[in-house]
This record gives structure tokens, C-alpha cells and sequence, in this order.
């Protein structure tokens, strides 16, 4: 264990503790508040029980620590702390340095949603590799948010009033109007405009929710209901007002043949979901369910 790791009682060493980390979080009522860094290694975590996770907080350490050296270094060259500056720092870091770059020839293979499996790998997600980039240059107290835009995970970073949006997934290249347009109706549709909703800066739990529901629909795909049921617990643990995941759990109980936790989970969606139609929906499931109880 990492001296800083052994003097801080606080940090998570077990899945189950990992777990008890996530939800932790969901009692947290300021969203800054919550770690990205060892809320990511949580999740990751309480997938692969017995691993020793303080070696990936020392990687991200390590990680911030180069950012910090580069941008120093940058500096004393006389180069500008300007956006343009801070950028190309964190790419440098991340692509050039240590070898991060987007998983294209093995998209949906299910490492790429665990964050700890892509520190491993040095490949992921748009999602799993914006976080790594918020996690550093919000280390620098620099200005970076993960943003709305459907489909692909991208980042924005400010700097003087300057924007630029970043995708993670290749390798931080800029994305222009016309690029975010191209991305949109290639994952859209070609009848798809842009949105400012678009543009909108998601939070913390918003990643990470990202992050899981990446994870969860890979495990879904794969007919691994049972650990998508775990995704969707951990999803609930940090996320509590996440209330469609009890209809995910109810789908995924159900799909299991375990009728009665299915019913509890949907019941449960029933009493929380505002929406007149997914209750309608809902139901029509639970009776279905109930049904097959008699």
C-alpha cells in the first residue's frame, strides 16, 4: 500500500468496501463533493474482488503528477498558460506518454466500461477516457466538464472565456460545429440538428451513471443478467433518485426466473416514476409477472 493510501482509513481496499463507497455517495448532497477518481475505482472495483486497487490510485497520482511537470516545463519555455496550452499538456500526458487512446477495434468489448480494466489496458470509452481527462485537469484546478451530447461522450474546457470541446476518444482532437454535426448523424441519424441541450455540462453522478449504463447494456447484450443486476444495485447505491433502475432490475430479476424479487423491484418503479405512462407500462409487466406467481 501506497504510504498517502495507509494514512487515509477512509479509502475502500475491498469490493465490499467499494460498494459501501458508492454509497456513501449517495447520501451526498453536493455533487462537487464526490470523488470522480475513487468513485470510478469503486465501480470498477466491485467487479473484481481480491484485486489491490492502491496501485491504480498511484497510477492516477503519477499521471497527475506528469501533468503538472509538463505544464511547468511548458512555462518556463515561456509558452502562454493559455487554453490551447492546457490541452495540448493533457493529451500530451494521457496519448503520447502513457498510451490512452479509444478502443475502435474492439468498441463494445466489456473492459472498456471499467475503469479500472482501462487504466490496465490503456483503452477505453469516450466515457471512461473523458473521465480520466477530467479527473487531471480538475487536479490543476483547470475548468472541465463532461457534456450531454448523445450517443459519445465529450468534454469542454474553459479557460478566459475560451471553449473548446474536446472528444476523449480521439485522442482530444477539437470538435468544431461541423464535426459535432458529422458525429450527431452518424449516431443519431442524418435528419439530426444539433442542440444546445446539447452542450449542457452533466454532472459528477451524471459520469458516472454514464459510465454503468455503458456497462450495463454490454453485460444485457451478453446475456449476463446477473451481473447487469449488480450494475444496476451500484447504479442505485450512488444514485439513488435513479429510479428507472428499478425497472431495470425488475427486467433483469424477471429475466432470471426470480419472479418475486422482480415484482419488488417494479413495484418499487411503480411508487416512484412521475410518469402516468411508465406506470401504465409497468404494471401491464407486473401482472404479467404476478401472474405467473399464482
Amino acid at each position: 500500500m501506497d504510504e498517502a493510501d495507509r494514512d487515509n482509513p477512509d479509502l475502500f481496499q475491498t469490493s465490499d468496501e467499494a460498494l459501501q463507497h458508492l454509497r456513501q455517495i449517495g447520501f451526498l448532497t453536493n455533487d462537487a463533493d464526490i470523488d470522480l477518481a475513487e468513485a470510478a475505482l469503486a465501480l470498477g472495483l466491485i467487479f473484481l474482488p481480491g484485486l489491490h486497487i492502491d496501485r491504480y490510485r498511484q497510477h492516477l497520482r503519477k499521471l497527475a503528477e506528469h501533468v503538472q511537470e509538463e505544464h511547468r516545463s511548458r512555462l518556463r519555455l515561456g509558452e502562454k498558460d493559455d487554453l490551447r496550452l492546457r490541452v495540448q499538456v493533457l493529451r500530451k500526458i494521457i496519448h503520447e506518454a502513457h498510451g490512452y487512446q479509444g478502443d475502435e477495434k474492439n468498441y463494445d468489448d466489456i473492459q472498456n466500461a471499467n475503469f479500472i480494466r482501462v487504466i490496465e489496458r490503456r483503452k477505453g470509452l469516450p466515457v471512461s477516457l473523458g473521465i480520466l481527462y477530467i479527473i487531471l485537469a480538475r487536479k490543476m484546478d483547470w475548468d472541465c466538464d463532461g457534456l450531454s451530447f448523445p450517443g459519445h461522450f465529450l468534454i469542454r474546457m474553459e479557460k478566459d472565456g475560451e471553449r473548446v470541446i474536446l472528444d476523449p476518444f480521439k485522442e482530444g482532437c477539437e470538435m468544431d460545429a461541423a464535426a459535432l454535426r458529422q458525429l450527431l448523424k452518424s449516431i443519431v441519424g442524418q435528419k439530426a440538428e444539433l442542440s444546445h441541450n446539447f452542450y449542457t455540462a452533466v454532472s459528477n453522478r451524471e459520469i458516472l451513471v454514464r459510465l454503468e449504463n455503458n456497462l450495463k447494456k454490454r453485460l444485457i447484450e451478453g446475456e449476463d443478467y446477473g451481473q447487469a443486476i449488480l450494475v444496476a444495485e451500484a447504479i442505485g447505491a450512488f444514485s439513488p433518485e435513479e429510479y428507472r433502475i428499478y425497472l431495470d432490475k425488475g427486467v433483469l430479476y424477471a429475466k432470471l426466473g426470480q419472479n418475486q424479487q422482480a415484482v419488488t423491484a417494479l413495484e418499487a418503479y411503480i411508487a416512484k416514476t412521475p410518469h402516468a405512462k411508465e406506470k401504465q407500462h409497468a404494471n401491464l409487466l407486473l401482472q404479467q409477472i404476478k401472474s405467473s406467481l399464482d
